[in-house]
């Protein structure tokens, strides 16, 4: 069982400013995400896009946001549960909630906020017979350890910025990479078109296009694939793995059935004060939410996780006044023991 203040789900960008908003409060935090990195779309998503609305930056990319972040908050030492979904919420006689993943793993906590962001992330998978059957057998639609494909065939489809970018990266570690696009054209950032072009000019990566992957062939394991060209008769390659990257579509999953207010695929809080649900003790933050003049912003989600904090610290401390502190002043005092403050003032008589 891990126990903590605040239970998190979520790891993008409001829940670790979360981490760090908790930390000032003295309030440990640990986070939930069915992804297997923190940094929610920023990371697995978008990591190379530009981000231009964050305070003080007129321009980050969203994976160098997740980042700072990350550091900002590594003073608060976070825990983590990645690659599971929050499955399940149970509340206890203590007031307190114990949060289950899909894979068993339970966490405890006074306060729960649910940071989900647009909601937990389900691959998009193509419509083929069987193809339920081999996944874990041959067929991924995330890629978690490169090192799995070293020396083998891979078959990659797809023709955004994920198929390209781990069709650049695994030509240097599988055996052999095919690249299969339903259109001639591929959307990217341009110097990952071009990496791809030089790559298939050299002999590095197998591209076909327009073709669609039309059947999957093996017996107790994933052995072949079966492409059909636009115009031509199919085709079969042996191939030791399959990946159709072709997104994440967003989905409240399990959280739908907590007995929360639902709206539009959001969950209804209250902002007048501190963004609580209609559980008392159960928030949520961040693209997860609605309420009247709701707006989808990073920004937005880190003054949310903010109010958020302050009555989340009400609830873990009864009757317990917070005074609050400016951090030019007061400096930050870190669970690992470090400090971060301001140069000390000197009086010093000038001769």
């Amino acid at each position: 069982m891990i126990e903590t203040d605040i239970l998190i789900i979520g790891a993008g960008p409001t829940g670790l400013f979360t981490v760090f908003e908790a930390g000032l409060l003295k309030m440990k935090c640990h986070l939930i995400d069915a992804l297997p990195q923190a940094g929610g779309q920023c990371s697995e998503i978008y990591p190379k896009k530009p981000i231009y609305d964050i305070p003080a930056y007129p321009e980050i990319l969203a994976g160098d946001l997740t980042e700072k972040l990350m550091e900002q908050c590594k003073q608060f030492e976070p825990g983590f549960t990645l690659g599971e979904r929050a499955e399940t919420i149970e509340k206890q006689a203590d007031g307190s909630f114990i949060v289950t993943t899909n894979k068993g793993t339970q966490h405890k906590a006074p306060v729960v906020a649910i940071a989900g962001g647009l909601g937990s992330f389900e691959p998009r998978k193509p419509q083929l017979d069987a193809i339920a059957f081999y996944e874990d057998k041959g067929v991924a639609y995330m890629i978690k350890d490169p090192e799995i494909y070293r020396h083998k065939k891979v078959v990659i489809s797809g023709g955004g910025d994920s198929a390209l970018d781990w069709s650049i990266f695994l030509s240097e570690v599988a055996s052999e990479v095919t690249l299969i696009h339903r259109r001639n054209e591929f959307r990217g950032a341009l110097d990952s078109v071009d990496k791809v072009q030089q790559l298939k000019d050299n002999g590095k990566i197998n591209i076909i296009t327009p073709a669609e992957v039309t059947a999957l062939i093996g017996k107790n394991q994933l052995e072949a694939i079966e492409v059909t060209k636009s115009g031509e008769q199919p085709v079969r390659i042996e191939t030791d793995c399959f990946m159709p990257l072709f997104g994440l579509s967003p989905k409240l999953g399990p959280i739908a059935d907590w007995g929360l207010e639902i709206e539009k695929n959001a969950i209804k809080v209250n902002n007048a004060l501190d963004y609580q649900t209609n559980i008392p003790g159960v928030f949520a933050i961040g693209d997860v939410n609605t309420y009247p003049g709701k707006l989808k912003l990073i920004l937005c989600g880190f003054h949310e996780a903010t109010l958020m904090c302050q009555a989340a610290y009400q609830i873990i401390n009864p009757g317990k006044r917070y005074v609050l502190k400016y951090t030019t002043v007061s400096g930050i005092d870190g669970f690992d023991g470090t400090r971060k403050e301001a140069p000390k003032a000197v009086v010093k008589s000038i001769n």
